[in-house]
Order: C-alpha cells, then sequence, then structure tokens
C-alpha cells in the first residue's frame, strides 16, 4: 500500500477498518473531528479487543486552526485501596486478574471531555449515533482478526484464569479463529445504556454502581467511591520547535516528552537522505537519550522531579545530540516497557484535527470482564512499583507511567499533521520514523509509514530488548548497524506486528487532506 489517499471533506485513519469506517460515517453526516473520533473509538473497543476496551485510558491532542492545540489526560488513577497493604506478600503487582484492576478507567471521561471541547463547534451529534457502530457490531458480532487469535492463543494460559475472559472471549471454551464471529451481548448492552443515559453513568450512574460491585466481588481493590471521583482533565501539551513545525505531545504521565525529545535531537543530526545508516543510527541514539531522560523524570505529574518541557529546550536538546556519537552506539543494557493500544487519527473539513490513543496496557489488559457490563479492564497499574522509594512508587490516587502519547505537529507552511501508533516501547520511535520520513526527508504519507521500520527494546510481551529490524532493510545496512554496535536481530517478517500500526492525516492549507495507514494493521484510511 504506497498510494497515499486525499480528499477535502475529512478522513478517520484507524488500525481497524471497521473503526476508519465507523468515522468517516460520522463525518458524512455533518459531524466534527471529535464526533467521528468518539464513534471510532467506540468501534475499535468492540472490534479490537485485545488491544483496547472501555475498561482502558486515553489520551487526546484537538486542534481547531488558529488556536493552540488542547490535552485531555483521561488516565486513570489508582484506587484509594491500593496501597502495599493491600498487595502484602507480593514482591509485585500481579500482571493479571483482579488485583491487576487497581486503577480506574478513563477512556470513556475523555469522550465527554473532547466533546466538551467541541461544545462550540455547531450542533452536536446525539450520542446513539456516535455509539451505533460499536452497538451494531457487539451485537451483531466480529469477524475475529488475525492479531485476536494470535495473541489470545498466545497468552490463554494466563488470561484463562482471569474472571469473565473465557466466557467473553473464547467461543466454545476454544480460542477464536480469524474470521469467526464473535458477539458481545453485555458489551452491547453496556454502550446502549451509555448513549441514552449519557457517558457519566459510567461514572455516577447505574452503569458506575454494576461494575464497582463486580470488581469488588472479585477482588479488586477498585471502588464505587473512586468511580464518582473520576473526571478527564483538560492539559497544557509539550511541544518542541523544529526549523518547520512545532511539535506536540502529552505531558506526565505519558512518555510524550521522549517522542517530542528524540525528534529534536535528530533534526540537529539529521542524515542527508532517508532509511540509510545515519538515518537509522541517528534515530536509535537520540531514542536512547530521550529514554534515559524519561525514566529519570516521567511518573505521577505531582511527582515530577523537573518540568518536563524544561527537558525540551534548544539549550538541553543541543547537548543531548552533542552526546551522540554519529559512527558508534551506546551500549545499551535496558529494561523497557511493554504495552499495546491503538492510535488513531481524524480530520473535518473545517480542518480540526485530533490524535487519539487508547489503551488496556498489555494484551487483554487484566483479562478481567466484569459479569454484568462484559466492560474489559485494563492493567495499567502494574508499571507501579511495590517499593514506596521508588519514583513510580504505588500510592492511592496516583497515576501510572503511560506509554501512550498521540502527536500533533504543526507547520510553518500551514499544514496540520496527526501521527502515531501503538506498541508500548515502539511509540516515540514509531513517530520519529514517521515524521522524519515525511517532514524532514520530503517522503510521501504512505510510503513513510510502509517503509520498513526498527525497534529498540521490547514490545507485544518480548523479553529481548535488542534492535530488530524488519527483513526489508538491506543486508548492507544491517551489517553497518552491527559494525557500529548494534545488537541486531533481523526478523522474518516484511511487515510485522512487533512494529506497531501506524497512521497519519495531513491537511494542506487549501484544504487537501492527505491520510495513511498501516499494511501491518487491519485498518484502513476511510474519507469524505
Amino acid at each position: 500500500m504506497l498510494h497515499t489517499q486525499r480528499s477535502y471533506g475529512g478522513s478517520c485513519v484507524a488500525p481497524h477498518h471497521l473503526a476508519a469506517s465507523a468515522g468517516r460515517d460520522v463525518l458524512k453526516q455533518g459531524g466534527n473531528a471529535v464526533e467521528a473520533m468518539i464513534a471510532a473509538a467506540a468501534a475499535i473497543a468492540v472490534v479490537y479487543p485485545h488491544m483496547n476496551a472501555l475498561g482502558g485510558d486515553g489520551f487526546w491532542l484537538i486542534h481547531e486552526p488558529g488556536k493552540a492545540p488542547v490535552a485531555i489526560d483521561a488516565c486513570g488513577p489508582a484506587a484509594q485501596l491500593a496501597n502495599r497493604d493491600f498487595y502484602a506478600g507480593e514482591s509485585q503487582i500481579p500482571e493479571r486478574g483482579p488485583k491487576a484492576a487497581l486503577t480506574m478507567a478513563g477512556t470513556i471521561s475523555g469522550w465527554q471531555e473532547a466533546l466538551n471541547v467541541a461544545a462550540g463547534w455547531g450542533k452536536a451529534l446525539p450520542l446513539p449515533t456516535l455509539l451505533a457502530d460499536a452497538i451494531r457490531h457487539a451485537d451483531e458480532g466480529i469477524a475475529v482478526s488475525q492479531s485476536q487469535e494470535t495473541l489470545t492463543a498466545k497468552h490463554l494460559e494466563r488470561l484463562s484464569q482471569s474472571p469473565g475472559f473465557s466466557d467473553a472471549l473464547l467461543l466454545n471454551g476454544q480460542v477464536p479463529r480469524e474470521g469467526e464471529r464473535l458477539r458481545q451481548p453485555r458489551l452491547a448492552n453496556t454502550l446502549k445504556r451509555l448513549a441514552n443515559a449519557g457517558l457519566d453513568d459510567f461514572y455516577r450512574g447505574e452503569l458506575a454502581a454494576s461494575m464497582a460491585k463486580d470488581l469488588e466481588a472479585l477482588g479488586s481493590p477498585l471502588r464505587l467511591a473512586d468511580f464518582h471521583a473520576y473526571r478527564a482533565q483538560q492539559v497544557t501539551p509539550l511541544h518542541v520547535q523544529l526549523n518547520d513545525a512545532t511539535l506536540y505531545n502529552l505531558p506526565a504521565p505519558t512518555q510524550g516528552m521522549a517522542s517530542l525529545m528524540i525528534l529534536g535531537i535528530y533534526e540537529r543530526i539529521k542524515a542527508a537522505e532517508p532509511n540509510g545508516f545515519d538515518h537509522l543510527h541517528g534515530l536509535i541514539e537520540a531514542t536512547k537519550r530521550a529514554f534515559m531522560l524519561r525514566d529519570r523524570y516521567v511518573t505521577d505529574p505531582h511527582r515530577v522531579p523537573t518540568p518536563l518541557q524544561e527537558l525540551l529546550s534548544e539549550e538541553r536538546i543541543g547537548a543531548e545530540a552533542a552526546e551522540i556519537n554519529p559512527t558508534q552506539a551506546l551500549p545499551w543494557p535496558y529494561e523497557p516497557a511493554p504495552g499495546d493500544t491503538i492510535w488513531m487519527g481524524t480530520v473535518d473539513s473545517e480542518g480540526r484535527s485530533v490524535s487519539f490513543i487508547q489503551s488496556i496496557y498489555w494484551e487483554f489488559g487484566s483479562g478481567v470482564v466484569l459479569p454484568e457490563s462484559g466492560v474489559l479492564w485494563q492493567n495499567r497499574g502494574i508499571s507501579f512499583s511495590l517499593n514506596p522509594d521508588d519514583l513510580r512508587g504505588l500510592a492511592p490516587g496516583r497515576k501510572p507511567f503511560h506509554t501512550l502519547n498521540p502527536a500533533l505537529a504543526l507547520f510553518n507552511d500551514g499544514r496540520t499533521m496527526v501521527y502515531g501508533t501503538m506498541g508500548g516501547e515502539g511509540q516515540p520511535q514509531t513517530q520519529a520514523a514517521v515524521f522524519s520520513r515525511y517532514a524532514l526527508h520530503g517522503m510521501p504519507l504512505q510510503q513513510a509509514v510502509t517503509a520498513p521500520r526498527w525497534l529498540l527494546g521490547r514490545t507485544w510481551g518480548e523479553s529481548s530488548t535488542n534492535l530488530k529490524l524488519e527483513e526489508r532493510f538491506d543486508d548492507r545496512l544491517v551489517s553497518a548497524l552491527a559494525t557500529a554496535g548494534h545488537d541486531v536481530e533481523v526478523l522474518p517478517e516484511a511487515f510485522s506486528d512487533t512494529m506497531g500500526h501506524a497512521g497519519g492525516i495531513v491537511r494542506h492549507p487549501d484544504g487537501l487532506i492527505e491520510s495513511a495507514h498501516d499494511p501491518r494493521s487491519n485498518g484502513g484510511a476511510a474519507s469524505v
């Protein structure tokens, strides 16, 4: 897939084609970019359950032409009962099951806050319209994707021990096969409830009471008071200034700082041509500098030891760039963070743009599916440490470290770009690959997404932390990277899921919209 889609009426890009279609259909009905994204977000929570769910978190970047971008933090904090006493006898928080379901799910409140941002944009579409596709897919059934089959089989032994997982996400006790129909009737009823009672019912209505009762009965520390206390927040995005564009991303508790720093550093040491040694080596070494700072500073927003925006100053980025050896790799003994997620983008006919990401952390999150609501709950809280002296130590009300970080760029020439990916550690790296190819090296948008990618570190549950390359890279480049000291592993796939599911949309000043989606996913770019 090398042809960039072009249109003038709007576009939605998502890692599942049914989510992209849901967003596109809302745009066709006169909906705005936020409304289209909520339709896509609800749909993908049904059709891609291994990657995200209503019981997860979300982050937004919203841009209206002529105004500063708005960021929304829809990350849920640790329950009031989630403390060291609750985990007495545990050396770490369990990775699956009810004790892994220790943080509030923020994404639905994020949808509401995004609607609040868009409230002045004209007549709003009703919630039943926005959630219609998601309800239909849950009621009538989805065709199971290859990645859902593969990841269910891979983690079945652990996931099948989580309450509710087998009933909701297996078929007759077996792993659902690609193309088989999977119905989710309880989730359909929950979506209908949200459509009719309003999104706040998730936190302060009958739905909240149901979920809190089920979570407590199963052994989670979450209680109804945690639901009542939660609201997503508008926050000030971080930014970095490049020569031709200003890039925006999310502040703590996300790794948005790292995504911005990688590209800030790389512009200082920019290669002459894309996709060769200087390009890959430069971005990989910039990633190492950014990740070391990320792990030193990024935590709950109230506990960040130094303002993250200061790390993105010209002086600091210049100093980090000066540390990079152009011919030699920095040794990399590193313990990265896994994570699985979805990124989606929308742009409407008025040029309003959304970059959005939604996640339950690991594949299928905690694995816990609540008996009454059918909601799958995240395990994002396992990124907390039980050591109270750690930067990311567990305490009630604290927000966990997040790999999620949607990106947005405003170019000096009037273009707007939303872009991003899923993939834990791979998110900042893939953002850097896509943006640098398109914006710094002039590649067409779809080619920038499709071209072979790399990953330093771990994703998708893998334990190795080396440099992984898709097999389409030239052998001479692979040898040059190895000679420079990179611990290189060439993956057998030409298009590997390991590299995440990326996408991007660019809106030009004349209204032209360019869209690209990832051939590594089940996704699409659906335009109006």
